[in-house]
C-alpha cells in the first residue's frame, strides 16, 4: 500500500504531511485531493474485469496423480481450516444489521461487502469438504493406473 500512496502522491491525488510522535516514529498522514477524489469517483464507476482466480491448491489437486491419498487430504484439510478461521473472523466482525438502519447506505453497502467475503468462505469449505469426500474415495497413488501418459 506504501508503494500506491506513494505513486498517489507523484501523480498529485493525495497529499502526505508527517506527524512528528514522541516515543514512536513519525507518522505519515495523506488525504485526498480534489484531483484524487476526481480519480476515484471515476474508478468507483469504471466496470471491472472478471479477477484471476489464482489458488495454488488448484495446482496441487490438478497434479496431485503423485501423492499418496493422506498427503493430498492433508493439504485439503490445512485449506479447510484456514478457511473456517477467516470464515470466523468474518463473524466477529462488529458491523450493525444493516436492518437496523434500512436508508443508511454506508451500512448497506459494508454489509454487501462482507457478505461477499462470507460467501466466498462458505463456498469454499463446501467445496474442499467435497474435495475431501472424493480423494478419500478414490484408488491410493499405488492403486491407481496411471492416466497421465494420454495427456503427455
Amino acid at each position: 500500500i506504501y508503494r500506491t500512496l506513494t505513486q498517489l502522491a507523484e501523480e498529485n491525488l493525495v497529499t502526505m504531511t508527517v506527524e512528528a510522535q514522541d516515543e514512536r516514529p513519525d507518522r505519515k498522514v495523506y488525504a485526498i485531493t480534489p484531483a484524487g477524489q476526481a480519480a476515484l469517483t471515476a474508478w468507483l464507476k469504471s466496470d471491472q474485469a472478471v479477477p484471476t482466480l489464482r489458488d495454488p491448491l488448484l495446482v496441487q489437486l490438478f497434479f496431485g496423480q503423485e501423492l499418496p491419498r493422506a498427503d493430498l487430504l492433508r493439504v485439503v484439510a490445512a485449506q479447510l481450516a484456514a478457511h473456517q478461521a477467516q470464515l470466523a473472523v468474518f463473524g466477529q466482525i462488529p458491523i450493525p444489521p444493516a436492518e437496523s438502519r434500512p436508508e443508511d447506505r454506508w451500512l448497506a453497502l459494508q454489509h454487501l461487502t462482507l457478505d461477499f467475503g462470507v460467501a466466498l468462505e462458505q463456498a469454499y469449505v463446501s467445496w474442499l469438504e467435497k474435495c475431501q469426500q472424493v480423494i478419500t474415495n478414490l484408488p491410493d497413488v499405488d492403486e491407481a493406473p496411471n492416466f497421465r501418459e494420454r495427456f503427455l
